[in-house]
């Protein structure tokens, strides 16, 4: 009985809510400028990373709070019958997991990208290196887009469209940097865009310094390949060790049991 009341009362809430006799939607309105206290400093940047200007961060988080409420009604809902001060601390934790969880996947997605990069940007530069020794850097761009990595190509369309409607400043270099922000994408940017300005008689001197500076990158990308395949196959190997104690430790109970019930 207890069981059907549960789910009759949560099947009155969806339908008022439905109906529009009960409105989550505006009470989050109503109430937006404490639940804006809730909002976190790099919300907004996180949802623009993963989503651009296609999502709106503030219906994004209003979506959040209005799964908080409604997982917490269903939760006290559960505890109805035996409500107490830790069931409604208990109540309120759970909402408040179902909250934050949106923001922890934007900001595990965030490090998950910007590793991705820091991994694949010297080895798009290489390539890009190639090219500025034949063609200027504003073609080198344009030519790379078809081969270069899947998580650079929109950037790199924006830049060489900028350059390409006649924007000569450091401005379209910067804004690709600050798209893929790790440590290093702004000193390369700097040095692509004074590279693209430098003489005919500077250029072979120029390009060595970029070379040089990529294959520091390139050495630092593959030194951190390495250390991740070496903690993934330590990992692999402490976990076998402990499925192998503990069935030795299984084996030798079994064996104790076995002698004690002679």
């Amino acid at each position: 009985m207890y069981v059907e009341i549960i789910f009759l009362g949560v099947a009155i809430f969806f339908i008022m809510n439905y109906t529009g006799r009960v409105s989550t939607n505006k009470f989050i309105e109503d109430n937006d400028d404490i639940f804006q206290k809730l909002k976190e400093d790099d919300y907004d940047f996180y949802v623009y990373a993963k989503y651009g200007p296609e999502k709106d961060p503030n219906i994004l988080f209003k979506k959040r709070m209005k799964n908080a409420i409604i997982t917490l009604f269903i939760v006290l809902l559960f505890f109805i019958s035996s409500l107490d001060y830790i069931k409604f601390l208990i109540a309120i934790g759970i909402a408040f997991a179902v909250f934050k969880m949106d923001y922890m996947q934007l900001k595990s997605y965030y490090k998950g990208r910007l590793h991705e990069i820091d991994l694949l940007l010297p080895y798009y530069l290489k390539n890009l290196e190639i090219l500025i020794q034949h063609y200027t850097v504003p073609v080198a761009i344009g030519k790379s887009i078809e081969t270069a990595p899947p998580i650079f190509k929109e950037g790199l369309q924006k830049m060489i469209d900028e350059i390409n409607a006649g924007n000569q400043t450091i401005d379209p270099y910067m804004e690709f940097a600050r798209n893929y922000p790790v440590k290093d994408s702004m000193r390369m940017m700097r040095l692509l865009y004074r590279l693209s300005l430098g003489k005919q008689e500077r250029k072979q001197e120029q390009l060595l310094a970029f070379s040089r500076t990529i294959s520091n990158l390139q050495q630092k990308a593959r030194d951190t390949k390495y250390k991740e395949r070496l903690e993934k196959m330590e990992k692999k190997t402490m976990q076998m060790l402990i499925i192998t104690g503990i069935g030795v430790m299984i084996l030798l109970v079994i064996s104790l049991l076995m002698m004690f019930s002679k």
